[in-house]
């Protein structure tokens, strides 16, 4: 064996030793067999990956499947007529010549890139002010702690090298998103980059990434359309609005029989896109949604969305938003004496829509893409050392971000420093990564397959409920 392979094999055996034992101390915990599975899985893609060479594509069977985002058959479009083509089954394969691209020589660290809205910003495309800082800030948190638990394990296993996270200000606009991402590619050299949360301004960045030719993970953008650029590099570790969507028209006709739903939405993108596969769900099982209200954000006064939606005699309403603004709109219908049952998105689990809803939080639904109440090792480490570093716990976005750092610390301790093979080494992996989040399975459009939940407001707390757990069959 030849001493460049000799110590390639030894930085991955290393890795996969990381990988096992991150959470648990000497002799504390035995090798899973998925773990075994998966280690195996990495050595051999691992080989072919270096074997295709500057201008040759893996030896590696893309990842195909029979059926996009786990649509149940009463769900599915086109009223039960195949298709000519269905989209987003095949895994997209990266063709280029990135992955003959030598390691470079003299660094200082391993950079990773971050953009998220962290910084207060005020332009037309946020609607004004812009409002999802507190969404970004527990997002870079979250990431900060993968990169200090990981130099805190000795960084960059391959050269000594520690990681850095080059942060990054999303402010809402999209021509500045994609000079960030131009900035973090070129000047700053990152290896991938993690982000965003806007759905419009993620778009904008991954086209760039596109032409950059660099991996992007993104931990806080549930658009259902983002994985459908069929862009290869775009990955994804967070159950998006379809998958969650599903599940609730699930229960909603399903479980509870309702006949007669309304809608009250954000007037913007995440509000648009959210609720556009409850809409078009709802119609294909046979119960068009009856009335879709939109506001405007900043709004105070939600009685004419209300007003109509009570007088079209909605039997539920759900709300697409943020949580300022649901338990804001779940207060004006209860002052309004609307009883009428209130389902709503992940961003209303969170301690302000508590704050503000009060009592009338109480027996709320909403969707959710993980059980942040599970028994899990991992899980209780991450909250153990979140709340060391941060003085509270972590919520869905700080847990998100740091899978996904984690999944791209992995990638390159596997591969090493090049772009396109730090790609491969995620897009080909068909174990599920076992993240503080749970299991997070790539689809062939490398978004988040994993199970979501219900999450139900019951006596003061939060309670989760997978499809399982409600008794709901696909």
């Amino acid at each position: 064996m030849n001493r460049p392979m000799k110590t390639q094999l030894l930085t991955l055996a290393c890795v996969l030793t990381l990988g096992i034992s991150a959470y648990g101390g000497p002799g504390k915990r035995s090798v899973p067999a998925t773990d075994q599975k998966g280690a195996a899985e990495t050595a051999q893609n691992l080989r072919k990956i270096n074997a295709a060479g500057t201008y040759g594509i893996p030896n590696i069977p893309p990842r195909h499947d029979q059926n996009y985002a786990r649509t149940s058959k009463d769900l599915q479009p086109f009223g039960y007529v195949q298709p000519f083509k269905r989209h987003f089954l095949e895994q997209m394969i990266y063709s280029g010549p990135g992955r003959g691209i030598a390691e470079p020589g003299k660094l200082a660290a391993v950079k990773i890139g971050f953009i998220g809205p962290i910084m207060s910003t005020v332009s037309v495309a946020t609607g004004g002010a812009s409002h999802e800082e507190t969404l970004g800030i527990k997002m870079l948190q979250g990431a900060q702690l993968a990169i200090e638990q990981a130099n805190d394990k000795g960084g960059y296993v391959k050269r000594q090298l520690p990681f850095q996270l080059v942060v990054s200000n999303d402010n809402g606009l999209w021509g500045a998103s994609g000079n960030e991402i131009i900035k973090m590619a070129y000047r700053d050299k990152v290896w991938a980059i993690l982000g965003t949360v806007d759905g419009a301004n993620t778009h904008i960045a991954i086209r760039v990434a596109l032409k950059a030719e660099i991996p992007m993970m993104n931990s806080g953008d549930t658009d259902p359309t983002l994985t459908e650029t069929n862009i290869p590099w775009i990955f994804r570790c967070i159950g998006d609005d379809r998958q969650q969507g599903y599940l609730l028209l699930d229960y909603l006709y399903g479980k509870r029989n309702f006949k007669r739903i309304g809608i009250i939405r954000a007037s913007n993108r995440y509000g648009r896109f959210g609720v556009r596969e409850i809409r078009d769900g709802s119609r294909r099982r046979g119960h068009p949604i009856i009335l879709e209200m939109a506001y405007q954000l900043g709004t105070k006064d939600y009685s004419l969305q209300l007003e109509r939606l009570r007088d079209a005699n909605v039997e539920a309403i759900v709300h697409w938003g943020d949580a300022t603004d649901g338990a804001a709109i779940l207060n004006q219908m209860r002052k309004l004496g609307m009883k009428h049952p209130y389902f709503a998105c992940d961003r209303c689990v969170s301690d302000d829509f508590i704050q503000i809803a009060g009592e009338d939080a109480e027996g709320i639904i909403c969707t959710y893409p993980w059980n942040p109440m599970r028994q899990d090792p991992k899980l209780d480490a991450f909250r153990e050392a979140f709340q060391k570093q941060y003085g509270e716990q972590p919520d869905t976005y700080a847990a998100h971000a740091f899978d996904g750092v984690n999944m791209v610390i992995w990638a390159i301790q596997t591969v090493g420093l090049n772009r396109a093979k730090i790609r491969d080494i995620l897009a080909y992996r068909k174990e599920p990564w076992q993240g503080v989040t749970g299991a997070i399975p790539l689809t062939a459009a490398l978004d988040d397959g994993g199970d979501v939940f219900l999450a139900f407001r019951e006596k003061g707390e939060w309670h989760y409920y997978s499809r399982r757990d409600l008794g709901l069959s696909r």
